[in-house]
């Protein structure tokens, strides 16, 4: 029947920037990459291969961050481009413009700067009244 063509998130976490690390300097990966700790630089996955990128409670991003699957408990500054899933956990802190294809919102989150949605452009569709007899 109906076919999703959307990559799946990276299910599994390749590298860990653990509790008291911090990292100067922008960071590229493939996979998945959770970060516990701090890191002051860009944040972006390699190619258009699946890239799921968690940011823990305690952790701390500033710079711009860009992946397919992103799911934020911690506190990121700056703009952030999620092609695919963004989730807001409950702790979740963001300042800066949001670009995602689909969002999730967790009670609790929150989120200052733009949302902006980057979906499929959805087609102009012109509606005629019925005429009423």
């Amino acid at each position: 029947m109906f076919v999703s063509k959307k990559p799946k998130p990276q299910s599994r976490i390749d590298c860990l920037i653990g509790a008291g690390t911090k990292v100067t300097g922008d960071v590229v990966f493939s996979g998945g990459l959770r970060v516990d700790g701090e890191i002051k630089g860009n944040v972006q996955a390699v190619g258009d291969q699946p890239s799921t990128l968690v940011i823990s409670e305690h952790a701390r991003i500033e710079g711009e961050i860009h992946v397919s699957h992103l799911v934020i408990n911690g506190t990121v500054i700056g703009p952030i481009h999620a092609t695919e899933l963004l989730e807001l956990q409950p702790k979740a802190r963001v300042t800066g413009d949001v670009e995602y294809g689909t969002i999730e919102i967790h009670l609790g989150a929150v989120a200052q700067g733009r949302l902006i949605h980057q979906g499929v452009s959805a087609k102009s569709v012109e509606l005629k009244l019925a005429s009423t007899n």
